[in-house]
């Protein structure tokens, strides 16, 4: 007899709700987030992060943790931030596996898709689950990580369209726990061999991004100095067939401006030194530093005053045709302009109410507001339509305009 599943899904952010959404198709499921607002408007059919309607389909939204008790499967995608010292906070998941841990029964499933250094699913959040439940992992109930790669604001990759790596706490749950995937992913899964392997297959492919946009960034930098486009340089190295096409460019966001700095905090912890990996980060967080001093080098060059000057920031979301704002590096360069006393403005569509610390502003291009400089950050598809005339009409002065992005044919400096 087939396993009745009843699925809940702790955390209801850019992974949980989608995961939530395609699960409810085939099962019941339980959504759970400890923010009563998000369950409110989820409740109203609103996904508050991307402003999109939502089809409910068989999900009870609460913030009462009580409400899980009667799932079998519990799958946590909260968040897994760092601290101020880049060191990784586990504090949301060692709570959430702790409320779990009061709910599961004999013969129930936890699976982590929060991303982590490899270990932290067995050696932190298994011996939580066994403490509170008074259970032991592996013979009263089970666990598994299969990581999420969902890529906000891109339709490309979404839950359903890419691969899913998968790993259970033993060989017949592994393949459980595979099938309950590939019921929702018609890209298919990708089982592993063991938990450790499914935490560091994630973990790695986003390193391996952080390194090779550094490398881009440095060389973006090195031949700036030397008056080099590196968009030309990059055009004319794709030519070889073996050559891989990554773009120089500001990183935020969770998963290539967050994850590296947890395997280097375990890499630490096991004596090695992860300094491909911490050079890396440094490369490519002094990018928005570069970009502020570069303004100001614009700014003079163009005979324009750098204090008051008023630079409009062309986006404000960590990448493209999404609201996300996680760690995004455009807050960066507002902070390093502001304390040269430049007056900085950001027009940036997807987002739906203001933020902290920003001067958020509607559509620049409707209003009489002059601007001695421009910042294009973000390329999102609303941005990519203006000409340098519609640039020109809102420009005081000579046009100065910073193309972080490369979209504008007629830009005075592209990176």
């Amino acid at each position: 007899m087939q396993k009745k599943y009843k699925i809940a899904i702790i955390g209801l952010g850019y992974v949980g709700l989608p995961l939530a959404l395609s699960f409810s198709k085939i099962y019941d499921v339980i959504g759970f987030d400890i923010k009563e607002d998000r369950i409110d408007s989820l409740n109203n059919g609103i996904d508050t992060n991307t402003g999109n309607n939502i089809i409910n389909n068989n999900i009870n939204f609460t913030s009462s943790e009580n409400d899980i008790a009667s799932a079998n499967i519990f799958i946590l995608t909260v968040p897994t931030p760092i601290t101020a010292s880049n060191e990784p906070d586990l504090t949301s998941l060692e709570l959430a596996s702790a409320m779990v841990a009061k709910y599961i029964s004999n013969g129930d499933i936890v699976i982590y898709e929060s991303t982590v250094y490899p270990g932290v699913t067995e050696d932190i959040c298994v011996p939580i689950l066994e403490k509170v439940s008074a259970l032991k992992y592996n013979t009263d109930f089970f666990c598994g990580y299969s990581p999420e790669r969902i890529s906000p604001g891109d339709d490309n990759f979404n839950i359903e369209n890419v691969i899913k790596v998968t790993s259970g706490s033993n060989s017949v749950i592994a393949q459980e726990i595979d099938d309950l995937y590939k019921k929702i992913i018609p890209a298919g899964t990708y089982k592993t061999e063991s938990i450790k392997v499914a935490e560091a297959a994630k973990i790695t492919e986003n390193i391996q991004r952080d390194v090779n946009i550094a490398l881009m960034n440095e060389l973006a930098v090195i031949y700036d100095k030397m008056n080099i486009s590196m968009s030309k340089v990059i055009k004319a190295s794709s030519t070889k067939s073996n050559f891989i096409k990554f773009k120089p460019g500001l990183v935020g966001g969770h998963c290539i401006g967050v994850d590296p700095y947890y395997l280097s905090y375990q890499s630490k912890n096991i004596g090695l030194d992860a300094e491909l990996i911490l050079t890396s980060r440094k490369i490519n967080n002094s990018i928005s530093d570069y970009i502020a001093r570069k303004t100001k080098i614009l700014l003079l060059e163009y005979s324009k005053s750098v204090k008051k000057a008023k630079v409009l920031m062309l986006g404000y979301t960590f990448k493209e045709n999404c609201s996300d704002i996680r760690n995004t590096r455009v807050q960066y360069i507002i902070n390093k302009l502001i304390e040269m006393e430049v007056e900085v403005s950001v027009y940036d569509p997807y987002l739906l109410k203001q933020k902290e610390n920003i001067n958020l502003i509607n559509n620049p291009f409707n209003s009489d507001e002059k601007y001695d400089a421009f910042i294009a950050a973000v390329s999102h598809d609303k941005f990519k339509n203006y000409t340098e005339e519609d640039f020109i009409s809102i420009s005081n002065g000579k046009l100065v305009l910073l193309d972080v992005k490369n979209m504008y044919s007629y830009s005075t400096w592209k990176f």
